[in-house]
């Protein structure tokens, strides 16, 4: 399985809806929580192309998006090729 990053905010109810799937999905995952260490957001931002919400999700080196687009992965039925190793 590719690895996974996902940054995000404790205060981001998109953030604990993208963790649920993942969770779901016996997925794991590193969090990077952009609250508790603001340097980290620049490199997300970076990472992102400009993306300045949370989250941000990243599979291997596929920028993912956020919330919406990894539900819209998954109702797609990409989302496990894509987390395949």
């Amino acid at each position: 399985m590719k690895p996974v990053e996902i940054y995000t905010s404790p205060l981001c109810g998109f953030c604990h809806a993208a963790k649920r799937l993942l969770d779901q999905k016996s997925v794991s995952y590193a969090e990077i929580n952009v609250l508790t260490d603001p340097g980290r957001k620049a490199e997300m931002i970076k990472r992102a192309n400009g993306g300045r919400t949370v989250p941000q999700i990243f599979i291997g080196d596929t920028h993912v998006g956020g919330c919406d687009e990894l539900y819209a992965l998954e109702r797609a039925g990409r989302l496990d090729p894509l987390l395949a190793a």
